[in-house]
């Protein structure tokens, strides 16, 4: 089985067999709370699968905001590591993006909050049956969105299908394909930074 883990938008867990058959899922729509409940989401998720070896763990890697992300992350990272299996890193909007394959070119869009959005372009699938990314995910003012897209057809995202991330991650697996590096797409930093050197002060 492959496990997939997203935290980019809700929170989002699933198993799926090799070919992709749908073995559990578990979801929350909050975008905040992701600690509090990923713990529960994954423990009803195995129970639901049954038996079978979980041989590889999907993170979704965003975009998404910090912190949220980072949960995601760290808790599919915890889990491979506690199992001794690979963690395969996929861009969560090819998950939103699997179902749309074929519509013709398309974006898929995201809430960044702070009246921005993430977008990515797609425009059909590869020779391994994955979403061609035609554009890179890019942060662009909510209102200007659509001017940005000049036409192409938007695909508002709100949840994520932890089913359909781990679908794509299959879908790597199989084409023994690198679909990004271990670096999350963080849509901004952190707004908390640590402090500089305390200034000296005179006598």
């Amino acid at each position: 089985m492959i496990l997939a883990v997203d935290t980019s938008l809700g929170t989002a867990v699933a198993l799926v067999d090799d070919d992709g058959t749908l073995r559990a899922e578990a979801a929350t729509t909050d975008p905040l709370g992701h600690a509090e409940v990923i713990g529960d989401l994954l423990a009803d998720a195995l129970a639901e699968a049954g038996a079978g070896e979980i041989t590889h763990v999907v993170s979704g890697m965003g975009p998404g905001p910090f912190t949220g992300l980072r949960i995601g992350i760290a808790a599919a990272r915890s889990f491979a590591m506690g199992r001794g299996v690979p963690v395969i890193p996929v861009p969560s909007h090819l998950a939103a993006a699997l179902t749309h394959t074929g519509d013709g070119r398309f974006a898929i869009v995201t809430d960044a909050r702070r009246r921005e959005v993430a977008i990515t372009v797609f425009d059909g699938t590869d020779a391994d049956g994955l979403p061609s990314v035609v554009a890179e995910t890019t942060l662009v003012r909510a209102v200007d969105a659509d001017a940005h897209l000049a036409g192409i057809r938007r695909i508002d995202v709100v949840t994520l299908s932890g089913a359909d991330l781990a679908r794509v991650g299959a879908l790597a697996l199989a084409a023994q394909r690198t679909l990004t590096d271990d670096e999350p797409l963080y849509m901004r930093h952190p707004d908390v930074v640590v402090p500089g050197a305390p200034k000296k002060v005179g006598l």
